[in-house]
């Protein structure tokens, strides 16, 4: 029997929002396992276009930040998208990060404690029909047990594949172990046969994190203290420029795919062997935008 398709992560951005609902559909027709949207493009309301132009496959937020609505907007919109889509909405919720507060014009409070008043108050508005299920966006432990407690999921991005294990012993093995909660993360992922090209993309990619401060203690409980004291270390001293050289190839290869499609897929079992039920392909490419990327993974898995 052959492998269960991944899911995939689609972004719409302006100018090409018809053609992301339209990459959806043949997802759809593909037989992929879900399709998962970010914050900065829209997500709730790329998500609203699914719900009205899908039939079968599963789509949720990754994630929706707690902060960017009043929690009667959540609500109201999430009851709406998991009515009309027939219950295959999830409502993907997080904490986000520092740049995106300054976006948002929020001042952020403790990030456990906030997520859990968001899950309690959430569950609280009986109001607009039934909710869809939350998963909880996690790197760290303390917020994957949350997760396991309070949720019917748990979605990780750029998690590193030698720390999943460590990751999900923070869920009860009755959740761990239950196909109906959901257990996700978002893969950077290029694919080419052109392997250091592939790997230059991922890299470009992950720079942009490394910047993070939640991501840096992620990576260092995954074991990575040396590079991120690295990284921290230029980022004070402003060597802004030398960050990507202290993302390792060893680095990269714990926590992207890349390369060849059989590689690729190859890496897709790894991640569900190490107990993540949906990997996530977050699709770049090393010869053009994120159509030629989302064309390059559809011909992997047709």
């Amino acid at each position: 029997m052959s492998e269960p398709l991944p899911a995939l992560c689609l972004i719409a951005m302006p100018g090409r929002r018809r053609r992301t609902i339209e990459l959806a559909q043949e997802a759809e027709r593909r037989g992929f396992a879900g399709i998962y949207v970010p914050s900065p493009t829209g997500g709730m309301s790329t998500c609203e276009a699914l719900s009205w132009n899908t039939s079968s496959i599963p789509f949720g937020t990754a994630i929706a930040p707690i902060y960017q609505r009043t929690m009667v907007d959540f609500a109201q919109s999430a009851a709406m998208m998991h009515e009309i889509s027939g219950g295959r909405f999830r409502l993907g919720i997080g904490i986000a990060h520092g740049p995106s507060y300054v976006r948002m014009g929020v001042t952020p409070g403790k990030p456990l404690a906030d997520t859990r008043a968001f899950i309690e108050k959430y569950r609280a508005e009986t109001g607009f029909g039934p909710l869809p299920p939350i998963l909880v966006a996690a790197l760290r432990k303390k917020m994957v047990a949350l997760s396991g407690e309070l949720a019917e999921g748990v979605i990780f991005a750029n998690a590193s594949l030698s720390h999943m294990a460590d990751s999900l012993a923070a869920l009860p093995a009755a959740r761990r172990n239950d196909p109906g909660f959901f257990i996700g993360n978002m893969i950077p992922t290029c694919i080419s046969d052109d392997i250091a090209a592939a790997r230059a993309v991922n890299r470009r990619t992950l720079t942009n994190y490394a910047f993070l401060p939640n991501y840096r203690n992620y990576w260092k409980e995954a074991g990575y203290i040396e590079e991120m004291d690295a990284i921290e270390k230029a980022i004070a001293e402003g060597r802004r420029d030398d960050v990507p050289k202290f993302l390792t190839d060893k680095w990269l290869q714990d926590n992207t795919l890349f390369g060849p499609a059989a590689k690729v897929r190859e890496g897709i079992a790894a991640w569900r062997a190490a107990g993540v039920h949906t990997p996530i392909l977050v699709p770049s490419s090393a010869a053009g935008n994120q159509l030629k990327a989302i064309d390059e993974v559809f011909a992997a898995f047709g």
